[in-house]
């Protein structure tokens, strides 16, 4: 971490984000590539989701349809039934009850006497014609035997039957009786059309269909947004990765290139110029060395192939030991490091002792890289029943508050022009891993008075 900080031009917003509107011209090729997924998944899953919905809303239209169908049809017997009722209890049929049956039911009635029409039909024209009823009649014969020879002078019960009668375009439900009278045979053959029926479920059916088209419309409006979330951190993981290599780049070119100059120019130094050289190439390789270690410390812990070995810890004999290790650098600086432990006895934490040890001698190197000459750094533990906190505080110049996330990013660096060559970026960043695979915390705060200081908290 380099406490000397610059704002940095912020880097191009992901398709997508919140402060930009998704644009498809231009765009890089992964980005495109991103686009293009985001646009097929939104597709496939409102083509699949949509697939779902039209098939149960066609499951319960026939379902509707089939219980319409029922109900008509019921309606349509009992009525049936009642003008069977009351013709068998009458002698004498009255012309206003049939019209007013007539009206209130909307049947087409063909009614024989004996082969005689009344005069209710001259009386009442029928709509339709009299070779319609004939058929209907014929129908009744060939499929449900309703003869009229099988009813006799001493027939008690009537015949009749009731069924569908497909005509031309239309639909009819239709029912032919034979009623037995002293004086003969009552034959009524009634029709009634299903037009109104239909009508309804034509409506029915259009207004499913606009139904299914606003669900489908919705759901493509869910899947935009909802797959665009799915897809959002892969596009950042995907971001970071090519920042993270293009750093990895710059940061391995450095030392490549120093050491190749030196590798030229040693070809013509002096034998003085030449051990110069070859220190330099030394110091530049272990440089790299340093940079290859950390690099292969986070793929481990992207990859989760770090395992913690973990045991009983002392974190108060840990920290000790850390001030007893960097205490002849602090000196050599003149910068005044001292260290303040619990009296109490602290409970030993379960962790994994190298690796703590490692973030220890990283936040410890870190303070001590920017603390100036004359400055001090303060160790500090704090037990509780359930957590131990660990304090690394330095008074140097300290860190904004909207840094204090962006300091723990691989390779962040505020130093632009990289004077300070022994450090990466990456070592704050293997630190917040480390601290992560122990399920702890790590953050940064302002030091009371002035400076940065970092708090590690784990569980026991």
């Amino acid at each position: 971490m380099n406490h000397k900080f610059r704002h940095s031009h912020p880097a191009e917003l992901p398709y997508g984000s919140k402060n930009r509107q998704p644009h498809f011209k231009g765009l890089p090729y992964r980005r495109r590539i991103f686009q293009r997924l985001h646009i097929r998944l939104t597709a496939f899953c409102t083509l699949v989701c949509g697939a779902i919905l039209a098939l149960m809303s066609l499951a319960c239209l026939a379902f509707s349809e089939t219980e319409a169908h029922e109900s008509h049809f019921a309606d349509f017997q009992i009525n049936v039934n009642m003008l069977i009722s009351h013709l068998e209890n009458q002698s004498v049929i009255s012309h206003n009850w049939l019209s007013q049956f007539q009206a209130d039911t909307q049947f087409q009635m063909d009614i024989l006497d004996n082969g005689n029409k009344l005069a209710y039909e001259r009386l009442n024209p029928l709509h339709l014609k009299e070779s319609v009823f004939a058929s209907a009649r014929q129908a009744a014969r060939e499929d449900y035997l309703i003869l009229e020879e099988s009813i006799s002078r001493n027939s008690v019960l009537s015949m009749h039957a009731e069924f569908e009668f497909p005509l031309q375009e239309e639909r009819y439900y239709a029912s032919v009786i034979l009623i037995p009278k002293k004086s003969g045979v009552l034959n009524i053959a009634i029709l009634h059309p299903q037009a109104r029926l239909y009508e309804s479920l034509r409506l029915q059916r259009l207004q499913f269909a606009i139904a299914n088209l606003i669900g489908i419309l919705l759901l493509g409006i869910f899947f935009w947004i909802f797959t665009w979330r799915m897809i959002r951190p892969l596009i950042a993981s995907q971001q970071k990765q090519a920042e993270f290599i293009a750093s990895a780049s710059h940061e391995l070119r450095s030392p490549l290139t120093v050491m190749l100059s030196c590798l030229s120019a040693m070809k013509h130094a002096s034998s003085e110029e030449a051990e110069q050289f070859s220190q330099t190439i030394a110091r530049e390789g272990k440089r790299m060395s340093r940079l290859i270690e950390d690099m292969l410390t986070l793929s481990s812990t992207d990859s989760l192939r770090i395992t913690l070995r973990r045991q009983p810890v002392e974190l108060d004999t840990l920290l000790l030991s850390a001030y007893e290790k960097f205490l002849p650098l602090t000196r050599e600086k003149g910068i005044s490091l001292e260290i303040v432990l619990p009296d109490q006895w602290v409970q030993p934490c379960p962790c994994d002792k190298e690796r703590m040890e490692q973030v220890l001698s990283i936040l410890l190197d870190n303070a001590l890289s920017y603390t100036p000459p004359g400055g001090s750094i303060r160790l500090s533990l704090q037990a509780a029943s359930d957590k131990v906190t660990l304090r690394i505080a330095d008074n140097g110049p300290g860190i904004p508050d909207s840094e204090k996330k962006a300091i723990f990013g691989r390779f962040y660096r505020c130093d632009k022009a990289h004077e300070d060559k022994s450090h990466f970026g990456l070592g704050l960043c293997i630190a917040w891993e480390i601290i992560q695979l122990h399920k702890g915390k790590l953050w940064a705060e302002d030091t009371p008075g002035g400076g940065a200081t970092f708090v590690v908290v784990i569980g026991v």
